[in-house]
């Protein structure tokens, strides 16, 4: 039965998603594979949006943060609601940005923003690696939801592999719109499994409420709810929350995908809608983390101790196989939908800012052909640094987020402050690399604030490098300029014109 269930949600969940994704295509071109001809209204983009906040690092990641160490699992919270209010701000300036020059990508904004072509190049690189390791996380997840399917019958390695081509196979065609259309889908099934779950855990433990089961857990295990967690050495304290939620509420937007899914949108208003009510995301977090606090109790041992799984551990011993089934299925979307977005971002950076400026000639067809097979090889990467390397979701999705915050400096100020340049933002990039990746950097880090996200610290070095760089070398002109402080109306027909002879003349 759990086979049979999971293989109907993922079966109908593909077809649906190409045929939705054929029948509103609009043009056969790169534009529309890769951001859906900047035409998705409030609702459809309210889905896909939302898929960054219901994805397996939520449920899987969470849930066995919780049963592993505790209260850190709390940074769900804080990170998600913060997330948006920066993003209250930052995406509109991203749509209008994309609609005046004709960006595709993010690093589109960087090339164009600071008049370097090369700078385009080499921010792509850096997002493409750090997509690469976001998808990552996915494929760790569907590698465990296939093996709870499937059972013994399967090594984990084999079910990575699978969950990896699962994933090309489910973008390769349709582009953005099957993965908003699969969102959308995703996001009501999970609502369905967390209430599903959360109204019948408490019976499942032995406890009288959701209340109940939160104070059996502190009972069993003192110290679980308040920080740092079930681990008193662990430097998971409230400075360490804030950091690490501050460093995530910056990096989000900055992640490759949503910059380039901010282009998606057919308005600005649409965007803020989004931003105003999907903080109400977070509140389903305090479930997931109960969840989690429920496998504990249930003395729930996950295969060779691993934290991802727990949850679906927990589930395959206390529910049947129906529920196992309807939460197998839905964690295969929490994974399909945003990693199809992940690899189909990186395909296009691929094509368009690290090909194209070496080979201006490409046609339309070359690109989405081009664009295609190299999503594939990044799906390989991931594979092999899945199974390759082992580690909490929670973990990675933070080395993430610390990769990728070295670009958000680039990104502010490129909207904030006319005199940053593309010097300033290379120079920013090195520094803020070395301080976080150099061994005697992470040393002096973990002696001096071991409490402290190292990601933000990083990420505050970048940025005083860019603004000292950018003070002493030459800012961009007028027009590139313009491209970041944008007046209200996107509309005006001389910054349009100037900023499309801008494009047009970028070459190395």
């Amino acid at each position: 039965m759990k086979l049979a269930i999971v293989l109907a949600i993922l079966l109908a969940t593909v077809a649906g998603a190409i045929a939705y994704g054929r029948r509103t295509r609009r043009a056969n071109n790169f534009a529309d594979w890769a951001v859906g001809g900047r035409s998705l209204g409030t609702l459809i983009f309210w889905f896909m949006n939302a898929g960054e906040v219901y994805t397996t690092f939520a449920v899987l990641g969470i849930s066995g943060y919780a049963w592993a160490l505790g209260a850190p699992a709390y940074l769900a919270f804080c990170s998600v609601s913060m997330s948006y209010a920066v993003g209250y701000w930052l995406m509109p300036r991203i749509w209008r940005a994309g609609r005046i020059g004709k960006l595709l990508t993010q690093s589109d904004f960087f090339a164009a923003r600071y008049e370097a072509p090369w700078l385009g190049v080499l921010t792509g690189v850096v997002g493409i690696a750090s997509l690469v390791v976001y998808v990552q996380i996915q494929l760790v997840s569907l590698g465990l939801i296939v093996q709870l399917t499937l059972g013994n019958s399967i090594t984990s390695e084999a079910a990575t592999i699978g969950a990896g081509v699962l994933m090309i196979a489910f973008v390769f065609v349709a582009g953005v719109r099957s993965a908003a259309f699969a969102a959308g889908v995703k996001d009501v099934l999970m609502v369905v499994v967390v209430v599903l779950l959360s109204v019948t855990v408490a019976s499942k433990v032995g406890a009288a409420s959701l209340l109940d089961l939160f104070s059996m857990a502190e009972a069993k295990h003192p110290g679980i709810g308040k920080f740092p967690g079930l681990d008193a050495t662990s430097p998971t304290t409230a400075i360490w929350l804030m950091t690490s939620a501050i460093n995530i509420a910056l990096g989000n937007w900055v992640f490759p995908h949503l910059f380039q899914m901010s282009y998606t949108a057919h308005s600005a208003t649409a965007i803020r809608r989004n931003a105003i009510w999907q903080p109400l995301y977070s509140l389903a977090y305090f479930f997931i983390i109960l969840l989690g606090f429920a496998a504990l109790l249930a003395q729930t041992q996950p295969p060779g101790g691993n934290l991802n799984a727990a949850l679906l551990q927990f589930v395959s011993d206390r529910y049947p196989a129906w529920m196992v089934g309807l939460l197998a299925g839905t964690g295969f979307l929490l994974a399909l939908a945003p990693g199809s977005l992940l690899l189909l971002t990186a395909g296009s950076i691929f094509t368009r800012n690290v090909v194209r400026p070496f080979k201006a000639g490409l046609s339309e067809r070359a690109s989405l052909a081009l664009s295609r097979g190299s999503l594939v090889v990044f799906a390989a990467i991931a594979v092999w640094l899945s199974v390759s390397q082992k580690g909490s979701l929670v973990k990675i999705l933070l080395d993430a987020y610390s990769a990728i915050g070295m670009l958000a400096p680039g990104v502010f100020l490129g909207f904030l402050w006319k005199r940053t340049s593309a010097v300033g933002v290379l120079a920013g990039l090195v520094a803020g690399f070395v301080a976080l990746l150099a061994p005697f950097a992470a040393k002096f880090w973990a002696a001096t604030v071991p409490q402290w996200e190292t990601g933000l610290i990083a990420m505050a070095i970048n940025a005083a490098v860019v603004v000292a760089v950018s003070l002493v070398t030459k800012a961009p002109q007028p027009r590139a300029i313009a491209l970041g402080l944008q007046e209200d109306s996107p509309q005006d027909a001389t910054q349009v014109g100037a900023l499309a002879s801008l494009r047009s003349s970028h070459t190395l």
